[in-house]
């Protein structure tokens, strides 16, 4: 009976092909904003997330200052670090991978002819464990390259490419301001940061050698600590908090002149802004939906008026009312699943051709595609309802003398 019922939608369906593709448009547009509004934005989530974990597994960085965190952000202001506050987080942190220096400076890289505009970092060796960088080739520094401020240096892709071409640089000479110094390795690419900068387009050398021929001071600007374990970190935090008030005599109940900001917080809270966005853009585009629903309930009550003497003669000859309305009932429904399943292909498609323009994942979830699916079904009940309601309530005699 069922079935039945369900052939009989579908040829009325087919009958006035035209005009149920635009009654269609409504559910497809609404459908496809929403899967399409939801996955890119589950794939920018994930690139945000991705990015933010190139700066480092469970990282916390340590800043002179109370400035807000970005790219160049950090304390000039406050009295910035100095080697000899490394050394005492170093001996008495426990429940870390690795605590590492930086120092940054913006410059001209030079080889032969070319030069190319790069940022130099002056830390040591635990600086590539903190921000789980790779090799490609070459090595990091030595224990005797950093303490005698050897002039050495490790490249990123970008400086590798722009200066050296296809070629291998490790063995090569850069010109970093006044002071020449041998690259010793090449490190893997990470592409942009989560911030846009250019994480590859850097040089990074021994600290010492930094300082000296470079910055001319001993400044250290931030401070990357690693912690070994998620569940550690706050730990770690907040003893460095309380290492670094005393080496830096705040008194109690002064403020921190120096910010520790914990990079899972960063990630947990972009990913959230991440999603109340999507969230916020998808519930625009189910506003859509409604408008195809209403669109549905339209077309129903036209039918229903021009089948009044149908359906006069199927109640005449012994069809019962709620037949009638499972008819018509059934025959909106079918049309929203359509509109259902023609929204689903049009919005990963869509999706898919946005992540790949703005090179973010394309993450299809089938939940989201099962849930636009029911809802559609749940749009063609709810507005195909009472058409269908009136269609079944017609006098039979009535409806037989309607022209």
């Amino acid at each position: 009976m069922l079935w039945e019922t369900v052939k009989l939608a579908i040829q009325s369906v087919s009958r006035n092909v035209l005009r149920s593709v635009l009654t269609l448009l409504g559910i497809v547009i609404g459908v496809a904003a929403v899967i399409a509004m939801v996955t890119i934005g589950t794939g920018t989530t994930q690139k945000v997330t991705a990015e933010l974990t190139k700066l480092g597994s469970n990282m916390l960085i340590v800043r002179p200052g109370q400035n807000l965190f970005g790219p160049g952000g950090g304390g000039n202001e406050a009295r910035a670090f100095r080697e000899r506050d490394i050394a005492i987080l170093r001996a008495n942190l426990s429940g870390v991978r690795a605590i590492a220096p930086a120092a940054v400076k913006q410059v001209t890289a030079v080889r032969g002819t070319d030069n190319y505009s790069t940022s130099v970092t002056g830390t040591d060796a635990e600086f590539f464990l903190a921000q789980d960088w790779s090799f490609k080739s070459g090595r990091p520094f030595s224990a005797g390259e950093v303490r005698s401020g050897a002039a050495v240096c490790v490249i990123g892709e970008t400086v590798r490419r722009e200066l050296f071409g296809g070629l291998d640089p490790v063995g090569g000479r850069l010109r970093l301001a006044s002071v020449t110094c041998e690259v010793i390795g090449l490190l893997e690419p990470k592409g942009q940061s989560a911030f846009g900068s250019d994480q590859d387009n850097t040089v990074i050398m021994p600290l010492r050698a930094f300082q000296r021929r470079i910055a001319g001071n001993d400044r250290i600007a931030s401070i990357y600590i690693s912690v070994a374990s998620p569940e550690a970190i706050a730990q770690v935090q907040g003893e460095t908090e309380a290492m670094l008030r005393e080496l830096r005599r705040v008194a109690p109940g002064e403020e921190d002149n120096f910010t520790v900001r914990d990079m899972t917080q960063i990630v947990s809270t972009l990913t959230s802004t991440s999603t109340i966005m999507t969230g916020l853009l998808g519930a625009v585009a189910a506003v859509s939906l409604l408008v195809g629903g209403i669109g549905i309930m339209n077309i129903m009550l036209v039918s229903v008026t021009e089948r009044t003497r149908e359906i006069g003669i199927r109640l005449a000859i012994g069809a019962l009312g709620r037949q009638v309305l499972g008819q018509f009932l059934v025959e909106a429904i079918v049309l929203a699943l359509f509109g259902g399943l023609i929204g689903i292909a049009v919005g990963f498609g869509l999706a898919a051709a946005a992540a790949y323009a703005m090179g973010v994942p394309f993450s299809a979830d089938a939940r989201i595609a099962a849930l636009a699916f029911v809802f559609s079904g749940l749009i063609g009940v709810a507005f195909g309802f009472f058409p269908a309601r009136r269609a079944a309530r017609l006098d039979p005699i009535e409806a037989l003398r309607h022209e």
